[in-house]
């Protein structure tokens, strides 16, 4: 039996070739199990059970009763809601406020910014899955003595050494830690973009709400200032009966004090005026200085006699503060698998090739070449339990995320059927307060004849007067809350953003510019 042992370079060729491809085969396993992501997949919560907002099926049409003044409206499961659904009041100078909110206001600036901030974090954060590239230049000087090598009568010496490298550094995500932070990343990006769509919703329903108010307050005070001119012609009448004696002093002095009370009212109708003009500005990004040419009255603006309503199940997908606080949830989601991956091993992989020499000119020559290659595998042992601790936290915070998520829609469940409520007896209100003003009216037209004639006194004609004035004011307050009430409906359904209005991408990119 013959043979021969290899020689030693043999052996040595040997062993390193083993131990590279057991590192390959290492490398190779951790790569194949790299795909591995820990903790929960998200998935969207359960649609809501119901299908109607109330008692009423919601698969029933709501008609409001027609008032005497103002239309009937309908509400209809089949009408899809308007992108820009503030035309529904046929407003152009309304129109006109809005874009200009839309452009200026200060708040939809902010959420845009934070947007842009989430999208740039994410991105960012993106770039963990990619292997880290540095170039690291190095250049140094040093004198060495004698002394240090135990012959202090040499003089010593000087010289320089640069080198330059490039290191790569690479983290291998195992058990996904780094793509569930992507993912939380990713779903607080979402956030912010329904907290913009938020914003846009509430800056859009405010300046509807505030202009309606505006309104409704200019009508009052132009009320009030024919209310005074009456009363005046009234006192000058009664003025004439007691020239002829046919009434007392006493009657004037009551008409009068009546006439000064109702004066009394319209500096508090003209006070609310302003604030509310003040607040317009603010919405659409001005100060308070900048006022309107000319006000807002209630006649130029019309009610919809058709409007929308959206079921449940479908409100959960338009509602900006649902889809919000869902994108929080999946936050919530993607940090338990960020905790869970922390209790297991990391792996990580460094590289290093670079030159060095005493001198610049020498720095690429082939002997100056040197690298490194190496792998590292840090498993947690002892952290005093806060590993743990950090996972259950973050379990926690999903249950409370998923809690306020349900309160969320539960609030907005409750916003709908408030609205739909609302319209139905805002009509019967308006109605009710138009007969009452029909009769307050015919009731002060005949007791002024009746006064004339001697046939009653003063304190009757000082009653319908007040009377009159009362159920005036409260039939133009119930006739604005019609329109109040519809543009909280069209906010309680989400107003139409997810269809990507082109007025607010224009703004948007007016406000990025």
């Amino acid at each position: 039996m013959t043979g021969s042992w290899p020689n030693s370079k043999n052996k040595k060729l040997s062993v390193v070739s083993n131990k590279s491809s057991n590192l390959i085969t290492l490398l190779t396993a951790v790569i194949i199990i790299s795909g591995c992501t820990l903790g929960p997949d998200f998935k969207s919560p359960s649609l809501p059970e119901s299908e109607n907002y109330f008692e009423k099926p919601s698969s029933e049409i709501i008609t409001t009763v027609k008032p005497s003044f103002g239309p009937a409206q309908t509400i209809s499961l089949s009408k899809d809601i308007e992108t820009q659904w503030w035309r529904v009041f046929k407003s152009s100078r309304l129109t006109n406020l809005i874009e200009k909110a839309l452009k200026k206001n200060p708040d939809l600036q902010s959420a845009l910014s934070a947007l842009h901030r989430a999208q740039e974090n994410t991105i960012a954060m993106q770039g963990s899955l990619f292997p880290a590239l540095d170039l690291v230049t190095r250049s140094t000087a040093q004198k060495i003595s004698g002394a240090q090598f135990g012959n202090p009568n040499f003089p010593g010496s000087t010289y320089a050494v640069s080198s330059g490298s490039v290191q790569v550094a690479y983290s291998l995500d195992v058990f996904g830690a780094i793509k569930r932070q992507i993912e939380s990343f990713e779903a607080i990006e979402e956030y912010q973009h329904f907290q913009l769509e938020g914003a846009y919703l509430t800056i859009t329903t405010n300046v509807v709400t505030t202009v309606i108010q505006a309104a409704t307050l200019t009508t009052q005070i132009s009320a009030t200032e024919a209310i005074i001119k009456s009363k005046e012609r009234q006192i000058d009448l009664v003025n004439q009966q007691f020239n002829l004696g046919s009434v007392s002093k006493s009657n004037i002095l009551a008409l009068q004090s009546s006439l000064e009370k109702t004066r009394t009212t319209l500096p508090q109708l003209q006070q609310q005026l302003a604030k509310t003009h003040h607040k317009l500005s603010n919405l659409t990004g001005d100060a308070p200085n900048i006022i309107l040419e000319t006000p807002f009255d209630l006649e130029e603006i019309q009610l919809p006699e058709n409007l929308p309503l959206s079921l449940p199940s479908k409100l959960i997908k338009q509602r900006p503060d649902i889809r919000a606080q869902e994108s929080l949830l999946h936050d919530a989601n993607a940090q338990i698998g960020v905790t869970t991956a922390q209790l297991l091993p990391d792996f990580t992989i460094s590289a290093n090739l670079g030159t060095i020499a005493t001198r610049a000119a020498d720095l690429f020559v082939p002997g100056s070449l040197i690298w490194t290659v190496g792998g590292n595998i840090m498993q947690p042992i002892f952290h005093g339990g806060a590993l743990i601790h950090k996972r259950r936290a973050a379990i926690a915070a999903y249950e409370q995320a998923a809690t306020h998520y349900k309160s969320t829609v539960l609030q907005a469940l409750q916003n709908v059927a408030d609205c739909l409520t609302a319209l139905e007896f805002d009509a019967i209100e308006l109605q009710s307060q138009d007969n009452a003003l029909k009769a307050a009216k015919d009731d002060l037209d005949l007791t002024k004849n009746q006064f004339q004639l001697g046939a009653i006194n003063y304190l009757s004609l000082l009653n319908a007067e007040q009377n009159y004035q009362t159920a005036l004011i409260g039939q133009i307050s119930a006739k604005s809350m019609r329109f109040i009430d519809t543009a909280l409906l069209f906010q309680a359904l989400g107003g139409g953003w997810w269809k990507q209005t082109d007025l607010l991408s224009d703004a948007l990119k007016t406000q990025h510019q």
